[in-house]
């Protein structure tokens, strides 16, 4: 969506050089992914240094001395930081949190001061389980939403403000998928399909563009096509391009998520006007047999 709004902005754009950056902000996604690997590393290094700074304090109390190791010694923070393939990767990306690690130190005493940290260190529960579902917990209720976590991906890199949704839930993916040894989890999961996906969408709603364009104004009669949203006009685009020209995808599929799409960065009506649009063609193209979907359980779909 984003590198076909950038397109359509121009008056002369080159296809390929639009197509060739879309696949590298996939890359860009990749080193936000590890970004927030590294830094639940380096919440786990602050962790350790706190235990060591308070043990060393002129006048420490009985629980400085004596501190509930549950966090430091959590099996998937210490799987992290023992895998090679994390390390050589977050080396070769050249991800570090030096330059922000006030905001770590901070963001580990905001996670420390909440009640899942002091309900997770009180349990009498442990195991791999509890420990991965406490620093789940952590990156929904902690970083996620940050506000100043977010900013700060921002600054890095200004398409990460809408990168930063697909990020954490790859990262909660790959959490959840810990048994007791921590593995990297690839960005897409099925590379080649994914990437044959997303070429065939950018290709088909440039190449269809002035079609899909014609086909949307017949069915907004009471709307000049000049008038309607840019954005809307874009995932209608898409979503046309998804139902007409992308065989292996469900209708049902490609509408509900374009209707999810537009309530997210469109228009507050938007999500109705999508919706009943695409309605009304996807009624012509199916009476006309334009929709060929193939393989198992699509042709009706």
């Amino acid at each position: 969506m984003q590198a076909l709004y950038s397109y359509f902005q121009h008056e002369k754009a080159d296809s390929k050089l639009f197509e060739r950056e879309l696949f590298k902000s996939l890359d860009k996604i990749h080193d936000l992914y590890l970004s927030i690997l590294a830094l639940l590393c380096d919440l786990h290094h602050v962790s350790l240094m706190v235990i060591d700074e308070n043990k060393n304090k002129h006048l420490p109390t009985e629980s400085d001395i004596t501190p509930n190791l549950k966090f430091a010694n959590n099996s998937l923070l210490v799987s992290m930081d023992n895998n090679a393939e994390l390390k050589v990767l977050i080396e070769r990306k050249k991800i570090s949190w030096q330059n922000d690690f006030d905001i770590v130190r901070k963001l580990f005493f905001e996670i420390r001061g909440g009640e899942a940290y002091k309900t997770y260190l009180e349990s009498e529960h442990n195991g791999i389980k509890e420990d991965r579902d406490f620093i789940v917990a952590v990156i929904t209720d902690h970083l996620s939403e940050n506000e100043v976590l977010n900013s700060l991906f921002e600054e890095k890199n200004m398409h990460w403000a809408d990168d930063t949704f697909v990020a954490f839930n790859s990262v909660i993916r790959t959490l959840e998928d810990f048994e007791g040894e921590f593995q990297l989890q690839p960005l897409l999961k099925d590379e080649i399909d994914d990437l044959d996906f997303m070429s065939l969408l950018f290709t088909k709603t440039i190449l269809y563009h002035q079609q899909f364009e014609e086909l949307i104004g017949r069915h907004t009669q009471n709307w000049e096509v000049e008038r309607i949203a840019n954005m809307d006009m874009l995932l209608m685009e898409m979503a046309l391009a998804e139902i007409m020209y992308i065989p292996n995808v469900p209708v049902k599929a490609s509408l509900n998520e374009y209707i999810d799409i537009s309530k997210e960065y469109s228009t507050p009506n938007s999500k109705t006007f999508v919706n009943g649009v695409l309605d009304k063609i996807i009624a012509e193209l199916k009476r006309e047999n334009k929709i060929n979907k193939t393989g198992r359980g699509l042709k009706e779909n």
